[in-house]
């Protein structure tokens, strides 16, 4: 018979693989539920940044507002100056040049800014929105698969199990078949001990008497021999049927378990690794576009104030008060033009503190005021007389 402890040893193997078996199944069931979460996670991040961005557009529409009201209160002010010629002439100065980029630098500023809320709203949310709906899809595909790639697994476990089952029960009918074998053949050689043994106690009496005990005692060793030789044919053919079902299952053991080792070493190391692929296929790379388009916008309008600052800061720096003179001088020349000085008048030239010749009157500055002023200077003759 099989030793207690081999038949203890073949039940806990079966045991200890059914455990394993069990933690497998509970290991594949939490993978799902984190499958699940990362989606669940994903689809929220995706979430709160089209609310993000859909507040961002809110933020930056009404500061666009805010920013065209200054620029356009200040302009109406300026349009509204009732002498044209002064605000054109006024133009021309540094100071006004500055005031006018910083006005203009705050309208390009709305316009950015509204350009930006727009490219939340019409661009980035519904890219957002968009990848969202894909990855949701793609994970439920994924799913699917990865419950049928589960589902295979488990089915190469439970045959496997099946399998050593079936081995295990093989090899202990083989065992208990060998033992029988051995058994019968001590008894065998028991019987055969038995009968030198007895012939050699015999004690011969008469021949007649000899002859006639062996005769019986050949007669029942030969029946006790038949049958123990009969049992032992019998225990070795059930032994050799049994061997070899033991062998076949164990060859057949020996495969399946290769298969399933194969299986579960693709199911971990390779097919994990894409269920993850597919269910992130296309998201990192959606999400950086649209990231992408929100920094060149966000690097466009930083370039375009930097643009619009630089242009003051220039300004600023030519802000020239000799120049301001000068072209405020030309400008309003008839006013700031000095007036000519009278050749028929002594006494004209003595205002000056010396006497001297006046230049040749050019026309300009004594037009206007200038010939009024000469028109009421006594004239030479009154003077002599």
């Amino acid at each position: 018979m099989t030793s207690p402890a081999k038949f203890r040893k073949d039940k806990e193997i079966i045991a200890e693989y059914e455990t394993q078996v069990k933690e497998i199944r509970a290991q594949l069931a939490e993978q799902l539920k984190c499958l699940d979460q990362q989606c669940e996670l994903r689809v929220q991040l995706l979430q709160d940044l089209q609310d993000f961005f859909r507040k961002k557009a809110e933020i930056e529409t009404d500061y666009s507002r805010n920013l065209e009201k200054l620029a356009e209160r200040f302009l109406a002010k300026t349009r509204s100056t009732k002498d044209h010629q002064l605000r054109k002439e006024q133009n021309v100065l540094s100071p006004v040049s500055c005031w006018n980029l910083l006005l203009a630098q705050v309208k390009g500023e709305s316009r950015d800014h509204a350009t930006l809320s727009d490219l939340y709203l019409n661009n980035i949310i519904p890219r957002f929105a968009q990848v969202s709906d894909d990855s949701g899809r793609l994970f439920k595909k994924s799913k699917e698969v990865g419950l049928q790639l589960q589902e295979d697994l488990i089915k190469v476990l439970n045959e496997l199990h099946a399998v050593m089952k079936t081995y295990h029960m093989y090899n202990t009918d083989s065992m208990n078949a060998e033992s029988k074998l051995k058994e019968a053949e001590k008894q065998e050689e028991k019987q055969m001990g038995r009968s030198v043994r007895q012939e050699e106690r015999l004690t011969p009496r008469s021949p007649d008497a000899l002859a006639s005990v062996r005769l019986d005692d050949k007669h029942v060793r030969r029946s006790s021999v038949k049958k123990i030789e009969k049992m032992k044919e019998k225990r070795q053919a059930k032994y050799t049927e049994n061997k070899l079902k033991a062998i076949k299952a164990r060859n057949e053991y020996l495969l399946v378990l290769e298969a399933t080792n194969s299986c579960v070493f693709k199911y971990y190391i390779h097919d994990l690794s894409d269920l993850i692929n597919c269910c992130d296929l296309g998201y990192h790379a959606s999400v950086n576009r649209a990231l992408r388009t929100y920094l060149s916008a966000e690097f466009n309008v930083e370039q375009s104030r930097h643009r619009g600052l630089e242009g003051i800061e220039n300004a600023a720096e030519n802000l020239e008060p000799n120049g301001d003179k000068q072209r405020l001088m030309e400008t309003y020349n008839s006013v700031f033009c000095p007036p000519c000085a009278s050749t028929s008048s002594p006494t004209w030239a003595t205002r000056w503190g010396r006497c001297v010749p006046s230049p040749p009157c050019t026309g300009n500055c004594c037009s206007g005021a200038n010939s009024s002023r000469t028109a009421s200077l006594p004239s030479a003759s009154r003077t002599k007389r």
